[in-house]
C-alpha cells in the first residue's frame, strides 16, 4: 500500500498506538496500553506524539516485559518525569505507518465507504465494523437508517477502492 492509499480518508495527520500506563521504576521507563502492532514496530529513534498537544518524542527503547509493553523516551531520565505523561494518549503520523498487506485496511479507512453490488446497485455506506473473532463485519446503513450486515469475507468483498470511496460487494443468499 503506497504512503496515499495508507493516508487515504485519513481525517488527521495522526494514529493512535497507545496509552501511557504509569511510570515503570526510577529510571524514566513508562508502561503502554496498547494492543496496536503498530506500537511493536517502534524502534529506538522513532517519533512519537504525546497527549492532546501532540508533543513531539524520541523513542530511546520500547520492549516487551512481564506481557507488558514497555517504552523510553530520550530526555525522560526519572520515575517524576515519566509520571508527567500518565494517561497520554501515544501517537505516531499517519506517514510512519508500517504497511499493511494487500487487502488490508485501516478500520477509518473502511467507515463510510459507499458500497454496491456487482450489479450496481447501492447499499448505502459503512457505518460501523463489528469485529467477531473468526472475520470482522460492515454494518452498512442506507439512506433511510435500514441497515444491512457484510461479513469482510474475499468471497463477499470484491474491490475496495479507498481512494475513491467505494466498496464492490457481491451479496451472498440470505445477507438481505
Amino acid at each position: 500500500m503506497s504512503k496515499k492509499e495508507q493516508r487515504a480518508r485519513q481525517e488527521n495527520d495522526y494514529f493512535s498506538v497507545g496509552r501511557v500506563s504509569r511510570p515503570h521504576g526510577i529510571r524514566g521507563v513508562m508502561v503502554v496500553d496498547s494492543d496496536s502492532h503498530q506500537f511493536r514496530n517502534l524502534t529506538p529513534g522513532s517519533m512519537v506524539y504525546l497527549g492532546e498537544a501532540k508533543t513531539r518524542q524520541t523513542v530511546t527503547d520500547v520492549r516487551i516485559h512481564k506481557k507488558r509493553c514497555l517504552m523510553s523516551l530520550e530526555g525522560c531520565q526519572d520515575r517524576d518525569e515519566a509520571e508527567a505523561w500518565r494517561g497520554m494518549e501515544i501517537y505516531i503520523a499517519v506517514d510512519d505507518l508500517a504497511p499493511l498487506a494487500e487487502g488490508e485496511y485501516y478500520y477509518w479507512q473502511v467507515l463510510k465507504l459507499k458500497v454496491r453490488t456487482d450489479e450496481g446497485e447501492y447499499l448505502g455506506e459503512v457505518v460501523d465494523i463489528i469485529e467477531t473473532g473468526a472475520n470482522d463485519v460492515y454494518v452498512v446503513q442506507d439512506a433511510d437508517g435500514e441497515e444491512i450486515l457484510i461479513p469482510a469475507i474475499k468471497s463477499v468483498i470484491k474491490s475496495v477502492d479507498i481512494e475513491a470511496g467505494e466498496m464492490l460487494v457481491e451479496l451472498l443468499p440470505g445477507l438481505r
